[in-house]
């Protein structure tokens, strides 16, 4: 069960509370409730030792909305004209939220489950990977979670570490979205889990504290307890003009149509112009050569004078646009707005940044190249031709080389190792088998005799290479499986050397670039290093870095050529 706090809380002496606004007008307030519907909405279960969330049904979702706000009779209507489809349970609350009628009289059904209620702050929309919360509340050993979203915990991250004096002492960059404990927040987090099986324990008269400083403190009075965490995420403030565009406009890009109306049929002047996603109210009244730029909202009985441009903006009910009048990315919430001092307002940083559903952003900042182009489809188109041609070549020889293998020494004849691929997604990358069954854990015994610079191994004369491995490696023969990798997509004919996640953590900006084009058999770092000491890294981040930079067909063409030389040299040189 999902509770939705609505609250006056937080905001200056003296300023109108914009989310009571956005749900005392139409259609603003059902968009408003919609973003609502979209956000953590999950109940949690764990049974069989195994944590599982499912997404809530809109029923499941419940508002508590403060008495003051009289707005019983617009959210009853917003339930019989729902364009969003979403089914809405209001309660209404003064001294306490009423959870005993709401929470207790479900919780003994689930108890056994131990599922979690979770209430969630409304002033904020938030977007948090679930599998994340998965696994905190799996390992959280305690009976109420407070968790608040932090975008600078978000995958492809970086976090300054300052000095006293401001100086940079380092910094820390994050590869996937992470979870950091935290002290207990004096506010409502944006997000309170709580145990079923404790929640009667929480309550006082069988209502909550509109404190979170008050639910705190019955905690610890029932021994209970309250752990807070931060998770990676994104935020939207509600009570802001940015956070509040935000949210409208990631909902209309969603669910509305061109110049679509709540109700009533609105009356458009011929040769007025709705340009994308435009939602009018009822009664709307837009006269001549006017402009409406989505995503607008246009509120009930509001009328938008002849010669008027509204662009990404929120218009509140009733309000009349005076004639000629340009608004951009503002909300006019009443028809005593100031038209006279109507400044240009700066853009809301991402109008559309907001989705409801949390993208993995642990992909990191890739290059990207047209659908079209040569590097996104012909190379691929060329990798399959050239890569089934080779597999066909050595077929005839395969079994030899895996006799051989099997005879010298113990072990597989295939030998695949974890490596990161495109944008990062993981593969096995196949090989003959070279070395002595298990050679991983000698590496980490030989470390400290490395013979190169950066995250690779490499010693002369390695213990670990068996003596038919010896051959295969100086002939480059043992990567010939490697060509299924190319079949399958994994990897590409030419292209960065493919490497594990622990190498690539050690330079951000060259992990990005590296992982924006499949992993390669052959490259340029592979071609042109020299091998001199403490080189051998920059050397293999500057030729990454230069072939994702400069990739073309050329290149390619370029490069198999040389490595068909250098194979050929190779080859001859061990007879």
């Amino acid at each position: 069960m999902n509770l939705i706090l609505l609250q006056d809380s937080g905001l200056d002496a003296g300023r109108a509370s914009l989310l009571r606004f956005a749900l005392t007008g139409e259609p603003l307030a059902n968009v408003v409730l919609g973003a609502m519907s979209g956000r953590l909405n999950h109940s949690t279960k764990r049974g069989n030792n195994r944590l599982s969330t499912k997404v809530s049904a809109p029923s499941e979702t419940i508002y508590a909305v403060p008495e003051s706000w009289e707005i019983k009779s617009r959210l009853n209507q917003q339930q019989k004209r729902d364009d969003f489809d979403i089914k809405r349970e209001v309660i209404y609350y003064k001294e306490g939220l009423p959870l005993d009628s709401v929470f207790v009289s479900q919780a003994g059904a689930v108890q056994s489950a131990g599922s979690w209620h979770v209430i969630s702050n409304g002033r904020f929309l938030t977007t948090i990977d679930h599998k994340l919360i998965e696994r905190v509340l799996a390992r959280a050993e305690a009976d109420l979670v407070a968790v608040n979203a932090k975008p600078d915990l978000l995958g492809s991250s970086e976090r300054l570490r300052l000095t006293p004096e401001g100086n940079v002492a380092g910094f820390r960059r994050l590869y996937s979205d992470t979870a950091e404990s935290a002290f207990s927040p004096r506010d409502w987090p944006h997000h309170l889990f709580i145990r079923a099986s404790v929640l009667e324990q929480l309550l006082a008269g069988g209502s909550l504290p509109l404190s979170f400083s008050a639910v705190s403190r019955n905690c610890q009075s029932a021994r209970l307890q309250l752990r807070a965490v931060n998770l990676g995420g994104t935020v939207l403030d509600l009570e802001t003009a940015d956070g509040m565009l935000c949210a409208c406009g990631a909902i209309l890009s969603e669910s509305a149509e061109t110049g679509s109306s709540m109700g009533c049929s609105p009356s458009i002047s011929p040769n007025a112009r709705l340009v994308g996603k435009v939602l009018l109210g009822e009664n709307v009244d837009v006269g001549p050569e006017t402009v409406i730029i989505g995503p607008s909202i246009i509120g009930d009985n509001a009328r938008i004078e002849s010669g008027a441009v509204v662009s990404s903006s929120i218009i509140g009910a009733q309000v009349r646009v005076p004639e000629n009048q340009i608004v951009r990315n503002r909300i006019v919430k009443g028809h005593e707005y100031d038209w006279e001092h109507l400044g240009q307002h700066r853009r809301a940083g991402s109008y559309f940044s907001y989705t409801s559903n949390l993208q993995q952003t642990s992909c990191g900042i890739f290059r990207r190249w047209p659908r079209l182009s040569y590097a996104r489809c012909l190379k691929r188109v060329a990798d399959f031709v050239a890569a089934l041609m080779v597999l066909i070549l050595f077929a005839p020889v395969i079994p030899f080389i895996a006799l051989a293998i099997k005879l010298n020494s113990p072990g597989p004849v295939f030998y695949a190792d974890k490596r990161q691929g495109l944008h990062g997604k993981k593969f096995g990358c196949l090989k003959f088998r070279t070395m002595v069954t298990g050679a991983a854990k000698l590496q980490d015994k030989l470390r400290f005799v490395s013979q190169v610079d950066g995250p690779q191994f490499k010693i002369e004369d390695d213990p670990r290479i068996s003596s038919v491995g010896r051959f295969l490696r100086a002939t480059y023969i043992d990567e010939i499986p490697q060509f299924f990798n190319v079949l399958f997509g994994q990897m590409s004919i030419v292209g960065p050397r493919p490497s594990p996640e622990s190498e690539n953590t050690l330079c951000p900006s060259w992990r990005d670039a590296r992982l924006s084009v499949r992993p390669g058999i052959t490259g340029l770092w592979q071609l042109y290093r020299t091998r001199e000491p403490m080189r051998d890294f920059q050397e293999w981040i500057h030729y990454d870095t230069m072939y994702v930079r400069n990739l073309s067909l050329r290149m390619d063409l370029m490069t198999c050529w040389q490595t068909a030389k250098k194979l050929l040299d190779s080859f001859i040189s061990q007879f």
